[in-house]
């Protein structure tokens, strides 16, 4: 293992973590795991790209909302459209911290709003989003706003022998538009809350159900359980949503959003996570301090 393994880390106390973990899993020894045990598990927003000011996906549906509440305003009155009408900071508040309340309101609006849809339409929608529309602060599209830092990790673990699965609470089949080559991870390597299909007369398509539940808190080790028929040993994520995912790891890793210059401060929605990280040991990644360099797209 060398420097440039992960030219964007620094050489501190996280870096070394990652490295003597990978080290004593892939050698002979007490710790070693087997390969078909090395699963290694990410949250996506605010771990493998920016999540602010609302996670990506949200700004790609509230603008198909908005659109549907200018074509029929009676909507205006039921959430979340109501929501977006009023400008209610507080559901948006909710939003960042995904609330599961919150979150099932969107989802099934979300349902709704792309029932009896393809999954080629879908990702028709996705993409004129992701080349069209840029996130506000950096003026840039959110597709470069995905964090080089974790790109390095993904491989470096990638080629000592680790699946690597992203499990996030956003939607699954949003992610999977762009996890080929923006990760380098496989579609079928992508969970998250997921849309039931039917295949209709030859035709594959959405239905205005969610798949299995909200892949949020004890939901994204179940479902990565699901998935691969394991827990993972290796997981990172930034939020309160992703402590159960931690826990059931034997390596954690938490995202610390510290360095508002180059991305954003804050902490809000992840006060328990910051604090089992305390108490547990987890590896606690300072985006000002660890990263030499944040953002694929520069910066």
């Amino acid at each position: 293992m060398t420097g440039s393994d992960l030219p964007s880390w620094t050489d501190g106390p996280a870096e070394r973590a990652v490295r003597a973990f990978v080290a004593a899993a892939t050698t002979a020894g007490p710790a070693f795991i087997d390969v078909a045990d090395r699963i290694a598990a990410f949250d996506n927003d605010g771990t493998l790209w920016s999540e602010q000011p609302v996670p990506p996906q949200f700004d790609f549906v509230f603008r198909r909302w908005g659109r549907e509440v200018a074509a029929d305003p009676s909507l205006a009155g039921i959430q979340p459209y109501k929501a977006l009408v009023e400008h209610d900071k507080a559901f948006f508040a909710r939003v960042l911290a995904q609330d599961p309340e919150t979150i099932t309101a969107l989802l099934s609006a979300f349902g709704r709003s792309w029932n009896g849809v393809t999954p080629a339409d879908f990702d028709a929608e996705v993409r004129v989003w992701l080349e069209t529309v840029k996130q506000p602060k950096f003026d840039k599209p959110y597709i470069d706003l995905v964090y080089r830092p974790m790109l390095e990790l993904i491989e470096f673990l990638r080629s000592h022998d680790f699946r690597v699965f992203v499990c996030s609470g956003g939607g699954r089949d949003f992610m999977r538009t762009f996890a080929e080559e923006t990760w380098g991870i496989y579609k079928e390597n992508v969970i998250g809350t997921a849309a039931d299909y039917r295949y209709v007369d030859g035709t594959i398509v959405r239905t205005d159900s969610v798949l299995g539940g909200l892949d949020i808190g004890p939901g994204k080790p179940e479902h990565i359980f699901a998935q691969t028929g394991r827990l993972p040993v290796f997981a990172g994520g930034n939020a309160d949503v992703d402590v159960e995912m931690l826990e059931s790891a034997k390596f954690s890793m938490i995202i610390r959003h510290d360095d508002d210059r180059r991305e954003f401060a804050y902490t809000s929605g992840a006060e328990r996570a910051l604090g089992r990280a305390a108490v547990l040991g987890w590896t606690v990644v300072s985006i000002a301090e660890d990263w030499s360099t944040v953002f694929t797209g520069g910066r």
